[in-house]
């Protein structure tokens, strides 16, 4: 999960050097953190949140054929 969101948003970016994310595992699921230049945060957001919410589905269909939640927060 960690590697497909790293995917997209080195993709969207215009700094992919930038782009770091965490993974944090617990008993309720996974919280995954995307970390990004100031400058990307726009692209990353999208108009009205539109990628960052595809990333977010995208992210629910992994987590349901692990058995597993997920979470995903843009710092």
């Amino acid at each position: 999960m960690k590697e497909l969101i790293e995917f997209i948003a080195k993709a969207v970016v215009t700094k992919p050097d930038e782009v770091v994310v965490t993974e944090e595992r617990s008993e309720g699921g996974v919280l995954l953190k995307l970390q990004v230049n100031q400058e990307d945060m726009g692209r990353v957001i999208g108009k009205q949140g539109r990628v960052v919410q595809a990333m977010r589905t995208l992210l629910r269909v992994v987590a349901v054929k692990e058995g597993t939640r997920v979470e995903l927060v843009v710092i």
